[in-house]
């Protein structure tokens, strides 16, 4: 019986844990080779066996996604052992907190918005950049941004950077829709709200609860919830689908 992403081969960037595991997870039971890559090596590796376990083939490399030169040999790996890349999923992502507070802006180290910019954002661009030509090459291929809710709208538990790297994430894929749009490659975005991760766990039980009562629906949205879209939105019957960003909140901060 045929799936989803049969014959397909997704790069899901910080796939070794939270949601960009549970999109790798995702992929690999609808069918794609999955390429896990994660600054850590180790948990890379562990997303690769678990999706090696459903029966597809899948490599783990390890490479921080700001740094140019250490992606282009990560995603040769991957081009190596699964063939090009037909789907990208730039989640890797940071937001950095103290005691599970956000820093205010005006005490906000420079270096630290450096960092968040250079992963959150920059990181998003070298992946992008890496994967594109060869998809533009072919005339083919689906790439999603894991943008925010915190892109669209004021959250206070959420720092400057953060914010703003969402924001522009938004814009990137807007403006990669509108270039690659003629080559044959669809961009979007996806904007979780508070997901059950890791990262989501940062911030005081206090202030979950707050949100969980914010949010319509009444609960807390799981990887799995996102990774149902990122399917939807890289599979060959949505490919009229371009330059969106869908929400995954649960009615949270509706916009």
């Amino acid at each position: 019986m045929s799936k989803s992403h049969d014959d397909r081969c997704v790069l899901v960037t910080g796939a070794g844990r939270g949601i960009g595991r549970a999109i790798a997870l995702a992929f690999a039971d609808a069918g794609a080779r999955v390429g896990a890559l994660d600054q850590d090596a180790d948990s890379a590796a562990e997303t690769a066996a678990l999706a090696e376990s459903r029966g597809t083939a899948a490599v783990a490399v390890g490479a921080d996604v700001s740094d140019y030169p250490r992606m282009e040999d990560a995603l040769a790996k991957v081009v190596d052992t699964l063939g090009p890349v037909d789907i990208l999923i730039n989640n890797a992502g940071i937001s950095p907190k103290q005691d599970g507070v956000r820093v205010p802006f005006t005490e906000l180290d420079p270096a630290e918005w450096t960092e968040v910019v250079a992963v959150n954002l920059t990181g998003c661009f070298n992946a992008a950049r890496i994967v594109a030509p060869g998809m533009v090459e072919r005339r083919r291929g689906a790439i999603v941004n894991m943008s925010s809710v915190a892109g669209k709208a004021y959250l206070d538990v959420i720092g400057a950077h953060y914010s703003a790297t969402k924001a522009a994430l938004i814009g990137f894929t807007r403006h990669l829709a509108g270039e690659l749009g003629p080559h044959g490659i669809t961009v979007n975005a996806i904007a979780p709200g508070r997901i059950d991760s890791p990262m989501g766990r940062m911030v005081g039980p206090e202030v979950n609860e707050a949100i969980r009562r914010a949010t319509p629906l009444g609960r807390f949205g799981e990887g799995a919830d996102v990774a149902n879209v990122a399917l939807f939105l890289t599979a060959p019957e949505t490919g009229f689908v371009t330059g969106q960003t869908i929400d995954v909140a649960g009615g949270w901060m509706m916009t």
